[in-house]
């Protein structure tokens, strides 16, 4: 079984080559935002929580997205891995995706963060929340408040992979089958 942490910042490109890699190494793709947007449009009581933190621009605390994240695993126990995508967040997040996962018998085989220029990022998500419908794509105020919170609590989880020998970083700039082919070459020598 193989599962991947693929991060990077709101932007990066993680939920478009997710779609290439669930389908090219057969794995469970789990969204956060997906599982978010979910939960909020059915309006459950974990989604509705979560969306007062997200309409603001803030992270979602820990014990709601580890209790959204651990469901959707156990609805998917016919799976041969799984591409975790914008969790974990905070070393809390690692550690309890890791007690998780050992629960399970199983562990994260790797992570992979796409890098980009946080300019770049910042267009693209502007672009994106022209279409997307998202108010946390469109005000470029909340943009930026989510990528301060993701260098002060993300970026410590790159030493904490680096130790484990886990971490690897892909340049997300460029085509997205130039970006594909960069990720498949991480993974395949996993």
């Amino acid at each position: 079984m193989i599962n991947i942490v693929l991060f990077g910042k709101p932007g990066a490109g993680k939920g478009t080559q997710a779609e290439f890699l669930k389908g090219k190494y057969n794995l469970t793709h789990l969204s956060t935002g997906d599982i978010f947007r979910y939960n909020i449009k059915n309006e459950t009581a974990l989604g509705q929580l979560a969306k007062t933190y997200m309409d603001q621009g803030d992270l979602v605390p820990d014990e709601v997205t580890i209790q959204m994240l651990q469901s959707e695993v156990d609805n998917n126990p016919q799976s041969s891995g799984f591409l975790f995508d914008g969790f974990p967040r905070t070393i809390a997040q690692a550690q309890a995706l890791d007690a998780f996962l050992e629960s399970k018998g199983q562990k994260i085989t790797a992570t992979i963060a796409l890098e980009a220029d946080d300019e770049i990022l910042v267009q693209r998500l502007l672009e994106r929340g022209k279409t997307s419908g998202r108010p946390d794509d469109q005000d470029e105020e909340k943009i930026r408040n989510r990528y301060d919170e993701y260098n002060q609590k993300t970026a410590p989880l790159m030493q904490f992979y680096q130790e484990q020998g886990k971490f690897h970083a892909v340049d997300g700039i460029g085509s997205i089958a130039e970006i594909t082919e960069r990720l498949s070459n991480v993974i395949d020598r996993l």
